[in-house]
């Protein structure tokens, strides 16, 4: 039975929308035959939301306990994901019921790697703004999107805060890069360059815009030029190698057996007594 995992980097200071996060995920209706998973992955020294997850079913919770950042995060729930796609899904931000009967069935039909629908901002009274989208809907080859995005000064208009991805097509690519925003962006510009996705018209998520957001923060502000250039950057470097998944690897929703497993670090990182009396 094909599953879905969706993945959401949580950090207590700025969960004040979480509550309805969580009632979007739990409305989600799935196509015949399938099954979900949230996996949850706090960030921040000081984890708070392990009680919150624990009275939702369906929610796989876990913290580090250290301050990593979102893009560590949402690897570190990538590595627990069992889906054979991926949902990305931003702690304040809302999925709306009909999204997965929408995409999922996009990925058979187009043999596709990513797919995102249209979204609409929420508001902080609780209206919503409609973002039309400057560029076509339908299939997106590879490289189209970033090309796009290059002729408008490093601007996506296809977000990636609400990709929707093979999940061996994002591991295959590493996650989330290490950047200090626009992660979700350096994602969707390598995978976009090398494969096919989906951009659908109909309406599939809301993008809520409040005063907590990090990108509105003067620092975030002042490393997003630096972050945007490295996404380009990314795209070209992909480009350049050639590199294409092949046609099988788009072909259906078969559950790879076994799960990985790994044994104890086996490097000697002991220090000999002297080295500890100088420490």
């Amino acid at each position: 039975m094909p599953l879905i995992s969706v993945i959401t980097a949580a950090y207590a200071p700025t969960a004040d929308y979480l509550p309805a996060t969580a009632d979007s995920v739990a409305a989600l209706e799935l196509p015949a035959g399938w099954e979900l998973e949230w996996l949850v992955q706090e960030d921040g020294d000081d984890p708070q939301l392990a009680e919150f997850f624990a009275r939702i079913p369906f929610a796989r919770y876990d913290a580090a306990g250290r301050q990593y950042g979102v893009s560590i995060a949402r690897n570190l729930a990538l590595g627990r994901a069992s889906g054979v796609l991926m949902q990305a899904l931003d702690q304040d931000d809302v999925l709306l019921p009909g999204a997965f009967t929408t995409l999922i069935p996009r990925f058979r039909e187009h043999r596709i790697h990513w797919a995102i629908g249209q979204a609409d901002d929420l508001m902080p009274d609780g209206g919503r703004r409609a973002y039309p989208s400057r560029i076509p809907f339908g299939l997106m080859k590879a490289g189209r999107v970033n090309r796009w995005a290059a002729e408008a000064g490093g601007n996506w208009e296809v977000h990636g805060a609400c990709l929707m991805m093979r999940t061996a097509s994002v591991r295959a690519l590493g996650g989330w890069s290490g950047l200090p925003g626009d992660d979700e962006i350096s994602l969707l510009a390598g995978l976009s360059e090398i494969t096919d996705g989906w951009y659908d018209e109909a309406l599939t998520w809301l993008y809520r815009q409040h005063p907590k957001q990090q990108h509105r923060t003067a620092a975030a502000q002042e490393r997003s030029e630096a972050c945007r250039r490295i996404c380009l950057q990314r795209a070209r470097a992909v480009a350049a190698t050639g590199l294409r998944f092949p046609a099988a690897a788009a072909a259906g929703f078969e559950v790879a057996e076994g799960a990985v497993t790994v044994a104890a670090a086996s490097k000697d990182t002991t220090l000999p007594e002297a080295a500890r009396a100088a420490g």
